[in-house]
């Protein structure tokens, strides 16, 4: 069939036999770091909402667990982070309430102007994906003298997405409290914390606020960009190489992306809301069903941007994409179906289980539930 067709190649589970361990190993060779198990954190309910103040003294935080320490962006293929970074959150009927530690032991900061490029100084940043779509989106960034800048995302860039830098997340509350002293090369510091108080509100597509439920699943990850610095003439100034360009940056995560880039938002954490409250029994969380389901859209559709970078023009075919019996994938015993359909300038996989329930992905990375079987 030619390729500047409309392709629809179905494979059927009861044709093909499914996938053996060692098979599904194989089609994900050459992927392993983008499909290591993102992180998982269980916010609990809060009624008494924390004082933004940066001080982390707030009866929740008392109650509530720290975040695993982060890691190097591309996890275990970089050395550990010199310096220990670590998060906690809670939620409220309105909003979702971040706290962050960050070791520092020279604390300096140089942008003041809210939508500032704050990673241009050494910050916090925030991710948030509320559907788990990879689209619409939102980032905050701080640094250590509480400038934020904070942005809207429509699609990641590597879609075409471009950042709304003018829109600000409305009512946010952020504060930070440094231990020891800003910008003072002569003495120690302990580092800097970090509290962010997000509206649901704000953080809603639509006229209605979407509020989390019992059980509901967010994406979200959390990034801390750490410059080298030396100190010269009293000031700190980052450390330049041989040829006089900063050095770059090192990229320090809580859930390790497995590429150096923020803007993967598949391969962000996985944050569980729960209603009950902070400081009581604590609550078990595995990932549903579906999320393990998606790998496997993700694996066609970074197989599928290798195939156009290649051919200029998407497969057709799972076999064009080595994927020859990706059809008869087994998750957890179960068997189920993929589907591929590609023009030169498109594409859309979906992948059914059990449940019938159809979940798709296309060349913009946009994940979608396409129908709610009864």
């Amino acid at each position: 069939m030619p390729l500047r067709k409309l392709f629809s190649c179905f494979l059927v589970v009861g044709l093909l036999s499914p996938l053996t361990e060692s098979q599904a190993q194989s089609v994900f060779q050459g992927l392993e770091p983008l499909f290591t198990v993102p992180k998982k954190y269980t916010a609990y309910f809060t009624q008494a909402e924390p004082i933004i103040d940066g001080k982390l003294n707030d009866g929740i935080w008392q109650q509530v667990e720290w975040s695993e320490g982060f890691q190097d962006i591309e996890g275990d293929l970089k050395p550990k982070p010199s310096l220990d970074t670590r998060v906690k959150m809670a939620w409220s009927s309105t909003h979702l309430f971040i706290a962050a530690e960050v070791k520092e032991p020279h604390v300096w900061a140089t942008l003041k102007d809210r939508d500032q490029i704050i990673y241009h100084d050494n910050d916090f940043e925030v991710f948030l994906d509320p559907e788990n779509t990879t689209h619409q989106y939102y980032e905050i960034e701080v640094n250590a003298f509480n400038t934020v800048f904070d942005l809207f995302l429509p699609k990641p860039y590597r879609n075409g997405g471009a950042a709304m830098i003018p829109w600000n997340l409305d009512k946010l509350k952020s504060a930070v409290k440094v231990q020891g002293t800003i910008n003072n090369p002569k003495d120690l510091d302990q580092g800097w914390t970090v509290e962010l108080a997000i509206p649901f509100r704000s953080v809603s597509m639509g006229n209605k606020t979407k509020v989390p439920q019992d059980g509901s699943l967010w994406r979200i990850n959390f990034s801390r960009v750490q410059w080298d610095t030396d100190v010269q003439e009293g000031q700190y100034v980052k450390r330049k190489d041989s040829e006089g360009r900063p050095l770059p940056e090192h990229n320090w995560v809580w859930s390790p992306q497995g590429v150096v880039n923020m803007h993967f938002p598949e391969r962000w954490g996985y944050l569980h809301f729960t209603k009950q409250k902070a400081g009581t029994q604590k609550v078990a969380f595995s990932l549903p069903y579906p999320e393990q389901q998606k790998n496997y859209l993700w694996l066609v559709y970074y197989r599928q941007k290798e195939f156009h970078a290649k051919h200029k023009q998407y497969a057709g075919s799972p076999a064009l994409l080595n994927l020859q019996n990706a059809g008869a994938i087994e998750i957890d015993g179960q068997a189920n179906q993929l589907l591929v359909q590609a023009t030169d300038y498109q594409f859309t996989a979906t992948i059914k289980g059990p449940d019938q329930v159809l979940w798709s992905i296309n060349q913009d990375g946009l994940i979608q539930k396409l129908n709610n079987p009864l």
